[in-house]
């Protein structure tokens, strides 16, 4: 190692270094039409689980039943599978075989 080396490394100038943070990628939860959930029961999972208001909760329950899936809400991947999973649970004790999944939204 040079002495001038030493100089620098020992001058006592602290440099910061700023790294760009991106933010978190984003995922779609997203509802799976099934031929035994009742259209009740999904209006009241997207009332409890996604904070939907009564019209929102209609619309989309109205489009998973037309299209085949519809979106719950888009969150960061942690809550993302946190929702599914929770979803999944209360439909099975309650004796519905509702899906949901998770889908990483177009960056």
């Amino acid at each position: 190692m040079s002495s001038e080396t030493d100089r620098d490394e020992q001058s006592g100038v602290a440099t910061i270094r700023k790294e760009k943070l991106q933010p978190p990628r984003k995922y779609k939860v997203i509802m799976h039409n099934d031929d035994y959930t009742t259209m009740e029961f999904v209006i009241l999972v997207l009332q409890k689980y996604f904070n939907k208001s009564s019209p929102e909760a209609h619309a989309i329950m109205l489009e998973v039943h037309t299209r085949g899936f519809g979106v719950c809400g888009i969150f960061t991947y942690e809550v993302a599978e946190s929702k599914v999973a929770k979803v999944t649970k209360y439909s099975r004790e309650n004796g519905h075989p509702l899906k949901c999944s998770t889908d990483p939204c177009d960056s």
